[in-house]
């Protein structure tokens, strides 16, 4: 019997020999990286996709060199007159407000170069994360909360890769969401074979 929430037989997993490749949030297959030195591993999501796609796991907080365990951070609007660079939301340590805007800025760069070379059909993002939250993260100000925000590094994908899919595993759990992220995982992954050979 197939696993609850995936595809039937009738939805193959690629066009060609191989299974799409999709980023995801290293917490998210278990990975030991929160903050908290834990994990966030959804299995019910690993069962229903894996054996459809081949992981490609990123953790935006560790590779920038946070370490684990760490200081929680969070998105915060810059105030008027504080230097903000290109970003007037800034991401930094809860209790030592620390700014780890720029040093994310740099790694994501190069992180977003080195997934052009995994030719990535999708990815997965940690819902609510200062950084790989798509929508909703909450942003603090000296007034108020918003809940408006984008995590750094998911907003780069944005930029980087138009039209690849991407979702949080929140809404996957829902599988009507799953199976219609993983059609457009597979429909990326044809026409990339498709126009690239690959």
């Amino acid at each position: 019997m197939a696993p609850p929430g995936a595809l039937s037989a009738d939805h193959p997993a690629s066009a060609a020999t191989e299974r799409p490749r999709v980023g995801i949030s290293r917490c998210l297959l278990g990975g030991e990286v929160r903050y908290d030195g834990r994990h966030k591993l959804d299995a019910p999501l690993l069962q229903a996709l894996g054996p459809h796609v081949e992981w490609v796991p990123v953790c935006p907080e560790v590779e920038v060199g946070m370490g684990t365990p760490r200081e929680p951070i969070e998105l915060v609007d810059a105030p008027d007159g504080v230097p903000s660079g290109p970003h007037r939301v800034r991401l930094v340590g809860v209790s030592t407000r620390r700014d780890w805007t720029d040093a994310m800025d740099r790694w994501r760069r190069n992180r977003v170069q080195e997934l052009r070379q995994e030719a990535l059909s999708g990815f997965v993002l940690k819902q609510d994360s200062p950084s790989c939250g798509l929508d909703g993260v909450r942003v603090y100000s000296s007034e108020h909360v918003a809940d408006d925000g984008r995590g750094l590094f998911a907003q780069a994908l944005l930029d980087a890769f138009p039209g690849l899919p991407l979702e949080e595993e929140g809404r996957l759990r829902d599988r009507q969401m799953r199976d219609a992220f993983l059609a457009r995982v597979l429909s990326y992954h044809r026409e990339r074979w498709q126009q690239n050979g690959r």
